[in-house]
């Protein structure tokens, strides 16, 4: 990957809840077309600070920025940009799949027709098109994180923000997600993941940051890791976690 100007910028990012820090000084840098995968245990403090980059939570102190903007400040023009699939999506009652996709499309700015084709050809992909008449809300875990993955590309965003993307999904929709996720970096898009599962990680990223207690321990690349460390990305990630030694996260989901 040829160097560029970072799309996804946090600096110095903390965020406590009452007494506890939840994230602590939290720097790296996303550049377009590089997909970066964010790697902790349960509670390490992934999902808080997937929350800021979405604008979901203010931070304590420190910036998270997309396209230049402030996620929290500038909320609306960083989601313009951007696409988010949260580890548990809801949906609203009594609106179908079909109906999701027209919604979001609408949000956008996307023609109706637009919306169904685009929509509808990343639902096609994830095997979830004969679902789409029903209402969302009845979907198993596994469909919801296919529509929530299908909202979150149908507008081919510059910026992708994934918490936990194929928790819930089976090994082919799992395979099909990810070839999607390539193929949206390969485009130019920025893509950051958090994710639990180190050989999706190892598959997918071009660098990977690993977070404990919500510090960051390492970043790198997996090649650059290794030559730190002389070790597997197992054994890297058990070095720099300390094992199961963890604090829980309030934002639940880690």
């Amino acid at each position: 990957m040829q160097a560029s100007e970072p799309v996804v910028s946090l600096k110095a990012l903390s965020k406590s809840f009452g007494e506890f820090p939840a994230l602590r000084e939290l720097s790296l840098e996303v550049v377009a077309g590089e997909i970066f995968a964010l790697l902790g245990p349960n509670g390490a403090g992934k999902t808080t600070a997937m929350k800021l980059l979405t604008g979901m939570l203010a931070p304590t102190s420190g910036v998270a920025r997309i396209g230049g903007f402030d996620c929290f400040r500038d909320r609306v023009k960083t989601m313009a940009i951007t696409g988010y699939q949260p580890d548990e999506p809801i949906f609203q009652d009594h609106l179908s799949g079909w109906d999701l996709i027209r919604f979001a499309g609408d949000l956008r700015g996307m023609r109706p027709r637009e919306s169904r084709d685009k929509g509808g050809a990343i639902a096609d992909r994830l095997d979830l098109t004969r679902d789409l008449n029903e209402y969302a809300n009845n979907y198993s875990k596994g469909m919801r994180k296919k529509l929530a993955a299908v909202l979150a590309l149908m507008h081919e965003p510059r910026v992708l923000i994934l918490d936990e993307p194929t928790n819930g999904l089976d090994p082919y929709a799992t395979r099909d997600f990810h070839a999607l996720m390539r193929e949206h970096a390969a485009r130019g898009a920025s893509v950051f993941f958090s994710t639990h599962l180190l050989d999706q990680a190892q598959r997918n990223c071009h660098r990977l940051g690993i977070i404990h207690k919500g510090n960051l321990a390492a970043i790198g690349t997996l090649a650059e890791l290794r030559r730190e460390t002389g070790q597997h990305l197992e054994d890297i990630f058990f070095a720099f976690t300390g094992g199961n030694d963890l604090e829980p996260d309030t934002e639940a989901g880690g």
